[in-house]
């Protein structure tokens, strides 16, 4: 069932044999593993079915590190999670992202693909994707739907994703809302863990609303699953019996965080342009294709220049739009009825801040008696797209294209989320996030664009130049992070080197688990979700055989 904690008539405690916290793939995950189960499960949510200022507020924190960070616009406070926004994109990790590397210090995982691969197969099935589909390391299997570029081998990759068609608060509510066992609370914000005198044993979850309402919850297990930031904000929020937070006695709580910054690495400028950005599309026509391309760096070259993993993603910027176009786009925007509702309105906003394609202008619709009149007037201009998009070739003609980089990032002790001074209407100290890039980082931007440039230039007929901040180590890089939180409670086989047991339980509790992307000690450039889905499904397994 599905209950709102604002709601005076939901009582204040509950008790379960699982609690978990936060309600967003890996949260999901592992509840409905246990539908229909004889245990019981907890669900806490903080947000609600849909998106809401008031409850998105809660996530708002500092930066202080030299890469700026916006804690409250790349996370999304919502039944569903983050992934409310995503775009669906699926791909496992191999070996090779998960394998030591003695160039980037600190890499390595406790696990191997072939750990993670039947775990994968039902992770598959939970974003359900198509069972044709296969997959094996690093990669899906399959064509696509037009053939990727001849690249070449020493540089340069292509690697197959595979597209969940789901939003997963959306996909599995209603089998969250009759599973007899499973209890979702809505609105019921996490204040802190408590633990027996030894910290080795959490007691119960303090609950709470901003209005003042306060309660627990009382279980045998717990499992935080409130993403990469939120997770270590919570163990650190710990802090009554253990000064430092619940399972920070070496303070490796919030350290090693990352993302995969962007940037936009250079320009192709090319006659024909098409021939690179094309076999790159994820949609055909306005449909999304189940399966796509993206071209990454290929291994050995990594291995030889001694740089980290990422992709390059090649963005085609229209040129001069046909005024039938412009006029056609005009009256389709304004026979669109107007956004008033607030989930879609704070959705709107948050996709338009974690916005991962270059930057580009953006006209305002004319009227709709004006664009319509301009429509019929140069209705040349449609019928000529018409004929373009049947031979499946782009409609606008693109002034040039914008190669951007999506990459690893190195793991770095010293970039970390803490807790700064400031609170929140819960009375909680606010994150603040100290994002550092290191030097191994920026020697991956700029020996991927001189291996990826010109050679991607190459298959159009074109000429690349590299962005100043490229060329120019004086200048500021100009990178963003791309909302893929990861590594603050990291999974490692010493509680030396980590937070969490390669089972994700937290070293040193008895009782505590964490899952989601935070554990994972390094990131590859794959989209993260597909594994800490497979993650998420191993861990509900083990929880099983514990409970």
């Amino acid at each position: 069932m599905i209950l709102d904690y604002l709601d005076g008539e939901t009582p204040s405690d509950h008790h379960a044999d699982l609690c978990i916290v936060g309600a967003g793939p890996a949260g999901i995950a592992i509840a409905r593993a246990f539908a229909g189960s004889h245990l019981r499960v907890c669900l806490i949510e903080g947000g609600g079915l849909s998106g809401e200022e008031r409850s998105q507020s809660l996530y708002d924190g500092t930066s202080s590190g030299p890469a700026p960070f916006d804690a409250g616009t790349s996370r999304m406070r919502v039944f569903g999670g983050s992934c409310t926004l995503w775009g669906g994109g699926c791909i496992p990790l191999a070996d090779s992202d998960m394998e030591p590397r003695e160039w980037v210090p600190d890499s390595g995982w406790p696990l191997r693909y072939d750990d993670l691969a039947p775990w994968y197969e039902k992770a598959r099935d939970f974003c359900r994707i198509d069972a044709t589909h296969g997959f094996g390391p690093g990669a899906f299997d399959g064509p696509t739907p037009r053939a990727p570029l001849d690249l070449d081998p020493e540089a340069m990759a292509n690697y197959v994703f595979a597209r969940s068609p789901i939003t997963f608060g959306e996909a599995y509510r209603e089998e969250m809302r009759n599973a007899p066992n499973i209890t979702v609370l809505l609105h019921a914000n996490a204040l802190a863990l408590e633990s027996n005198e030894s910290a080795t044993v959490v007691t119960g979850l303090r609950i709470g609303t901003p209005e003042g309402r306060r309660g627990r919850v009382h279980a045998r297990h717990y499992v935080l699953a409130a993403g990469g930031i939120e997770n270590a904000r919570i163990l650190l929020l710990s802090d009554e019996v253990a000064p430092k937070g619940l399972g920070n006695d070496r303070d490796m709580v919030g350290r090693y965080f990352m993302d995969h910054p962007s940037g936009t690495l250079g320009t192709v400028q090319s006659a024909t342009p098409d021939r690179l950005t094309r076999p790159y599309e994820r949609t055909i026509g306005k449909v999304r294709a189940p399966l796509a391309s993206e071209i990454g760096v290929a291994m050995s070259a990594q291995r030889r220049h001694r740089v980290l993993n990422g992709r390059v993603h090649p963005f085609a910027v229209e040129g001069d739009v046909p005024r039938g176009i412009r006029a056609l786009r005009d009256v389709r925007a304004a026979l669109r009825p107007p956004t008033r509702d607030e989930g879609a309105l704070l959705e709107a906003r948050l996709c338009a801040a974690m916005q991962n394609g270059p930057a580009g202008a953006v006209a305002l619709p004319q009227g709709l008696a004006i664009s319509a009149i301009r429509l019929g007037l140069h209705i040349g201009d449609v019928i000529r797209a018409v004929a373009q998009k049947i031979g499946d070739r782009p409609t606008v003609r693109s002034e040039r294209v914008d190669l951007v980089g999506f990459f690893e990032q190195a793991p770095n002790r010293d970039s970390r989320v803490v807790l700064d001074q400031s609170r929140d209407a819960l009375g909680l100290r606010k994150v603040r996030v100290d994002w550092r890039l290191t030097d191994l980082d920026r020697h991956t931007w700029r020996t991927v664009t001189a291996l990826t440039g010109q050679r991607l230039a190459d298959a159009c007929g074109g000429h690349f130049e590299a962005a100043a901040w490229v060329k120019d180590e004086t200048i500021p890089p100009e990178v963003h992070g791309t909302a893929h939180h990861i590594g603050s409670t990291r999974m490692s086989a010493s509680p030396d080197q980590g937070v969490v047991d390669p089972d994700g339980k937290v070293h040193g509790m008895a009782n505590l688990h964490v899952a989601g992307s935070s554990v994972f000690p390094t990131g590859g450039w794959a989209f993260p979700t597909f594994t800490l889905i497979a993650l998420s499904l191993r861990l509900a397994e083990q929880l099983r055989d514990l409970l």
